[in-house]
């Protein structure tokens, strides 16, 4: 699994609790991985300035025709308010047809990236879903 480094929000700094979210694009066709990988990259340069966003990792997985995202939010009203991003919007509407996509979130007591990556890892694998001790 490709994973990108780790891009930081103007909410890195959280102590509480966070939502954690995790998205899942399996392509119906090989050839659209790249584009719907640098529109995720592009994403993710306006990063730094959503409101809520605490951090995120973007991952891919070519040869299975996977890509996504695991992202820590303030609250779940963070999330709503990238979901509903007219950028995001855009690129969704772009992809959407040419793949399925899945998502999941729950919430943990404090923000701990490297505790956060590992359960999403798992639940990427298959192996574990996430919870509260992820």
């Amino acid at each position: 699994m490709l994973r990108s480094s780790w891009t930081p929000g103007p909410a890195a700094d959280v102590t509480g609790p966070v939502l954690v979210a995790i998205t899942e694009f399996r392509a119906d066709r090989a050839r659209d991985l790249p584009g719907i990988y640098r529109s995720g990259r592009a994403l993710g340069r306006g990063w730094p300035g959503l409101d809520g966003a605490v951090g995120m990792w973007l991952w891919a997985e070519m040869l299975e025709r996977r890509c996504g995202s695991v992202s820590i939010w303030q609250s779940e009203q963070a999330l709503k308010r990238f979901v509903a991003w007219p950028e995001h919007l855009t690129i969704v509407r772009r992809y959407r047809r040419r793949g399925r996509l899945t998502s999941v979130t729950w919430q943990v007591a404090r923000c701990e990236p490297a505790a956060i990556w590992a359960g999403a890892r798992l639940y990427l694998s298959g192996r574990e879903l996430p919870g509260e001790d992820a």
